[in-house]
């Protein structure tokens, strides 16, 4: 079930004073009740980024467990939202579910309030509490093959990184997307920005045209709507993206000659996966690499040469081994 933020919060008043009386009886007391997942989405499921990723993982556990499970998910979700959200979402849910690192601090302030329901939260780094699971993408790995691939890409020896908020996840892929090119081009410039929103179209645009300006012609991010705004400037001015979260090469849009993949959708049909099967534990888990290509990976969008798929091979072989070391958290 699909919620806009507006119709939901003219109700969270009303359900949110009785939310903590629902769970009186086990969530599971009838086995043909359906499993009941809640889902914070903080920006848009069509921002073809991050919360896409993450919408297409919720379709994909519907279509996996059909009616064992009923889903519903609230998209675009401001931070000052959250917590009001969160709250009426656990008043109705078995286990909730932040999927964006930014709710990591509203996640953890309501579960303490709802300690027989299950919270994951997608994206950050964290310690897990009694009830609460945190899945870490690990985007910084492939920040740096992103930044390798760019760097074989660029005519001019310059790329560029635009990130939303300037939070640790998001500014150490930026660092690593910058690493990584270095590790192809020692010389090569580079050019990193922060607009302080993920969907400030304006920003990621003026941001880009800034960065190209400069001789930038390949461009990396981590934004959600905002991703729109880097695409007019590159249409503009010529330029080529690397896109992020999941790979959209089969739509051969002439603006992009890569996407990374970060599955985010994979991590939220993980936690699904763990409650039907009766395995769900608060952990901390890293993702990445390791967890395999719907975890993370890069996608060339034709063209690639024989030296380049060598070097992303060498590259990612290098991280998980450990002999690259990125930043994490």
């Amino acid at each position: 079930m699909i919620t806009s933020r507006r119709a939901f919060l003219k109700t969270v008043a009303t359900t949110a004073g009785a939310g903590t009386l629902t769970y009186g009886l086990s969530p599971f007391a009838f086995a043909a009740d359906p499993i009941k997942i809640g889902i914070l989405m903080p920006g848009s499921k069509l921002d073809h980024g991050w919360m896409e990723s993450a919408y297409n993982g919720i379709k994909r556990a519907e279509a996996r467990y059909g009616n064992k499970v009923k889903i519903s998910f609230i998209e675009n979700v401001k931070f000052g939202d959250m917590e009001q959200v969160l709250v009426s979402l656990a008043t109705k849910n078995d286990l909730v579910i932040g999927a964006a690192g930014q709710t990591q601090a509203s996640v953890l302030k309501v579960a303490q309030r709802f300690p027989k329901v299950k919270f994951s939260i997608v994206g950050p780094t964290g310690t897990p509490t009694a009830n609460v699971a945190q899945y870490d993408v690990l985007q910084a790995q492939i920040g740096f093959v992103a930044g390798a691939v760019a760097a074989m890409s660029s005519k001019n020896g310059a790329v560029s990184y635009v990130g939303g908020a300037e939070i640790p996840a998001i500014v150490n892929t930026g660092k690593e997307f910058g690493n990584g090119a270095r590790y192809i081009k020692p010389d090569i410039k580079y050019f990193e920005t922060y607009t302080g929103d993920f969907d400030d179209v304006t920003k990621a645009k003026e941001a880009t045209l800034a960065a190209i300006g400069q001789g930038a012609d390949v461009h990396y991010n981590i934004l959600n709507l905002g991703v729109r705004g880097m695409e007019q400037a590159a249409r503009d001015k010529n330029t080529k993206m690397i896109g992020s979260y999941t790979n959209y090469c089969a739509d051969k849009n002439p603006l992009y000659l890569a996407y990374t993949v970060s599955g985010i959708g994979f991590m939220l049909e993980y936690a699904i996966d763990q409650m039907v099967a009766g395995t769900w534990k608060p952990e901390y888990k890293p993702f990445g690499l390791a967890m395999g290509p719907q975890s993370a990976g890069i996608e060339v969008c034709g063209g690639m040469t024989p030296q380049m798929q060598a070097k992303i091979k060498e590259i990612q072989d290098a991280l998980l081994a450990g002999k690259i070391k990125v930043r994490v958290g």
